[in-house]
């Protein structure tokens, strides 16, 4: 039975233009746009029909890295596909993309199939999977082509955790060289996590346990010796890359150098290093083991050089890196020893919010920010032009976002399944109130009406910067 829902009165905005515009949604597509008060849009009826007279009309942003449920440091992440994709909702966020672990001698099968038992019926919103390369081998540089072309089409390797997730140089370059010929776009963690060890290894010999010392450790220098090396293995290899969660102006650096040489190398950031600093690591009482992530806060210096690449598209994508652990029972396992705090932050819910806080503040337009939450994500990693945008033919995930409400960020009102907010207190401009998931309201006018199930797994098509 064919449904109809009609957005009237708002400013639609995407990452090319702003336009007073109705929206019509058919059967969870997007089925036309048409300027306000026009003759077309006059002559439209539906069952459904949402107000949207002073508020942005969005797109559904598309978030490119989580970690639900995520195994790591003796515990797991507090937030499971559940809870995770119903807090992404509340935020605005309509499609995640998740990341499957192979396990050291494990097949990338058994990884991809453990995770979508894990999604499978439990997701509101819709999902997608990269691939975390554990064990490079023949076997599973084999199952790389497999992968993609069953549409899982991005890989991640490690420079960090030795012993964990860690990639020497020779297999980076082995799994750099199968995506060039397969198509798959690599993603990687580039810290220098042998060098890293041992400055952990000389800390904790010396008595520096609290959480601070985990951002004095992994220098800002070995994040950018990383992003180097990644880019000069990734030219040797003939790879596009994409360096995930970058933190450092040095590392920022490196990257904007590559792209002046019309390199195929790209780059996100996420929230915590563009509103936090080095400084919450070390809050007295052991407060700063809130903060833990890697790649870790740095000084606040470094903020304004991922503002500047975020406007001269030297980064292209802002995710959230969402991997929370509760301070009580999981941050804890840390005391005495900051190496062994779970390394994450909670951020799903608050990415659209925080970037749109930043157009108040004239940092970026609100077209980029559009195109850094939604349709930058979705074309990065082959979602677009079903993902990311407003036009007719793509999914009807839908946001109306009133930018005038203000709220105060804090655990006390948030849906992520974690016991603090890295951002309490903070107040903000700007606020979801409705959204819908292809065609479905999730979210309405405050109230969650989604529900574990909607959400659909999204095989994905190779990257749309490369093709």
């Amino acid at each position: 039975m064919m449904t109809r829902t009609l957005i009237r009165g708002g400013l639609v905005i995407t990452a090319a233009e702003e336009t007073s515009a109705d929206v019509l949604v058919e059967d969870g597509r997007i089925a036309a746009l048409a300027a306000h008060g026009s003759a077309c849009a006059e002559s439209w009826t539906a069952e459904r029909t949402i107000d949207a007279t002073g508020k942005y009309v969005v797109p559904g942003g598309v978030d490119a890295h989580t970690h639900f449920d995520l195994p790591f440091g003796g515990t797991a992440s507090s937030d499971t596909f559940a809870t995770g994709t119903r807090a992404a909702a509340w935020g605005g966020t309509t499609t995640v993309v998740d990341f499957a672990v192979q396990q050291r001698g494990g097949a990338l099968r058994e990884g991809l199939d453990t995770w979508h038992a894990k999604a499978e019926g439990q997701c509101a919103i819709d999902y997608a999977f990269h691939m975390i390369l554990s064990d490079v081998n023949e076997a599973t540089l084999k199952e790389m082509d497999h992968l993609v072309s069953e549409g899982c089409t991005s890989f991640k390797l490690f420079m960090a955790y030795p012993g964990v997730f860690y990639s020497d140089d020779g297999q980076i370059l082995r799994a750099m060289q199968r995506a060039a010929a397969n198509g798959g776009l690599i993603m990687m963690h580039a810290e220098n996590g042998i060098a890293i060890d041992v400055l952990v290894e000389q800390a904790l010999a010396a008595g520096r346990t609290d959480p601070r010392y985990h951002g004095e450790v992994r220098r800002a220098l070995l994040e950018a010796e990383a992003t180097h090396r990644a880019i000069a293995l990734a030219r040797v290899a003939g790879s596009p890359l994409y360096v995930v969660h970058v933190s450092a102006q040095e590392a920022v650096a490196e990257l904007a150098r590559a792209r002046a040489m019309d390199l195929p190398v790209f780059g996100e950031t996420c929230p915590q290093y563009l509103f936090l600093s080095s400084d919450r690591l070390a809050e007295p009482g052991f407060e700063g083991a809130k903060y833990v992530c890697s790649t870790p806060l740095r000084p606040e210096e470094h903020q304004a050089a991922l503002w500047r690449a975020l406007r001269t598209d030297d980064l292209q994508v802002v995710s959230t890196d969402h991997c929370p652990f509760c301070f009580s029972g999981q941050k804890e396992l840390g005391r005495g020893d900051f190496s062994k705090i779970p390394n994450g932050l909670p951020g799903v819910e608050h990415r659209m919010d925080l970037l749109h806080q930043a157009v108040v503040e004239g940092r970026i337009t609100r077209r980029r920010w559009i195109e850094l939450a939604c349709a930058a994500p979705a074309r990065m990693f082959g979602l677009a032009p079903r993902k990311g945008t407003l036009a007719p033919g793509a999914d009807a995930d839908v946001v109306v976002y009133d930018p005038h409400a203000r709220q105060t960020l804090s655990a006390a009102t948030h849906h992520m399944n974690v016991d603090y907010s890295v951002y309490e207190g903070k107040q903000i401009t700007g606020r979801v109130e409705t959204v819908l998931s292809r065609g479905e309201v999730v979210l309405d006018r405050g109230t969650f009406t989604g529900r574990a199930g909607h959400g659909r797994y999204l095989p994905r098509a190779t990257c749309q910067y490369v093709m």
